[in-house]
């Protein structure tokens, strides 16, 4: 298992690699000139001259890629912002908490949810039961996050002022964030759990466990949801990035000073660093969560644990 990690840590060189070298490709093609959006449209010819020379932006894309490779992989600084001065990497670390709660909840929401929606359409196929919960997926997979948030903020703050339609200050201030971004998330979850619920649910050992004289509940939720995870996993897995990049939306419709508003702040003053350090970051963040989801499949199916003990047992008496 040890060696499957660094195996899979060792294959996140190549895919942060790409996209950085994506990222700092697309900024470096974008119209725009950073150094006339720091120093004002009323700055000198001089003065912009002086300023590209400042932030490296009159050397070639060869030179200016390589350093940037450099700064990043060999010294882990992924520079300063042209904005406020700071490091990127320090305004990355305090926004992230912010960006990750809502992530997190929003996941949280599409397996509490999502979850039950999907076991009780399978057992009760071409019922209506199943329809609705079929009906209810597809409506919260139709609608985007962004959408659904302008309709909370109406609903729930300017009519009946139950919820902040803004900020950070307390926990009531996320609640509306994390619905509107789990809302896709309950919808998937629900319609996978469905599929691979019906895959499982006619299998033999399930018929075995009723004639036993096992509780339906038993049955369904402990031999036939417990064999039907795996895909649910993945898509547990994918979700948590995809959440990632919906919280990025949602944070400018309920501006929330996380990582998504200081990335549309970087759009907008053409902070090239501060963009691309956010872009990599998240990469990674990715990354991790991928390499997490591969080791829950080891946890949740012991087929795919015994695989890895048979291979090291193969490698022992080789040697």
């Amino acid at each position: 298992m040890f060696r499957y990690i660094l195996k899979r840590l060792f294959m996140m060189i190549p895919v942060v690699l790409g996209v950085t070298v994506l990222i700092f490709t697309i900024m470096y093609f974008t119209p725009g000139d950073p150094a006339q959006t720091i120093l004002g449209p009323n700055a000198s010819f001089e003065q912009l001259e002086a300023k590209r020379a400042e932030l490296g932006l009159d050397q070639p894309y060869l030179t200016r890629l390589l350093n940037y490779l450099n700064s990043v992989f060999l010294h882990g600084d992924l520079g300063t912002s042209y904005t406020n001065g700071r490091s990127v990497s320090a305004d990355i670390f305090d926004r992230f908490p912010r960006t990750a709660i809502i992530a997190f909840v929003s996941v949280l929401l599409s397996l509490i949810i999502g979850i039950p929606i999907g076991v009780v359409s399978a057992v009760h196929q071409n019922t209506w039961h199943d329809r609705l919960g079929m009906f209810v997926s597809l409506v919260g997979v139709s609608m985007p996050a962004f959408w659904v948030g302008l309709l909370l903020v109406i609903e729930f703050s300017l009519r009946l002022r139950w919820l902040p339609s803004s900020g950070i200050a307390t926990p009531l201030h996320y609640v509306m964030p994390c619905f509107a971004c789990s809302l896709g998330g309950i919808a998937t979850m629900a319609r996978q759990t469905r599929s691979s619920m019906l895959e499982v649910i006619r299998s033999d050992y399930i018929v075995t466990a009723r004639a036993k004289g096992q509780t339906e509940f038993k049955v369904i939720y402990w031999h036939a949801l417990k064999n039907a995870l795996i895909p649910i996993i993945t898509v547990a897995g994918t979700s948590f990035g995809i959440m990632l990049g919906g919280a990025l939306v949602i944070e400018t419709v309920f501006s929330i000073p996380g990582l998504g508003l200081y990335m549309v702040k970087g759009i907008n003053n053409r902070d090239y660093p501060a963009l691309q350090g956010a872009v990599i970051f998240l990469a990674i963040v990715f990354s991790l969560v991928m390499l997490l989801t591969d080791l829950v499949y080891a946890y949740v199916d012991p087929r795919i644990k015994g695989q890895y003990q048979n291979q090291r047992r193969l490698r022992v008496q080789k040697g």
